[in-house]
């Protein structure tokens, strides 16, 4: 029974978002693993922005940095 744990930053994604998001991953797991979506699990878990980085960044200055290269 696969399952699969997701982690987005709480910048509102909306619910048909997530359901977008797990469509896709249960999508997935059916075509790659061949399995049974009824037996697959995937959870959405929101986390604090500032509690993410990215390159060796907090998100937010990564972005900005992103942002300032154009």
């Amino acid at each position: 029974m696969p399952y699969v744990n997701i982690k987005i930053t709480r910048e509102g994604a909306t619910r048909e978002q997530k359901a977008a998001l797990i469509k896709g991953v249960t999508d997935l797991l059916v075509t790659v693993l061949d399995k049974n979506p009824a037996t697959t699990f995937v959870v959405i878990d929101e986390v604090a922005f500032e509690d993410w980085g990215v390159g060796g960044l907090p998100v937010d200055e990564y972005r900005s940095q992103v942002k300032a290269k154009g």
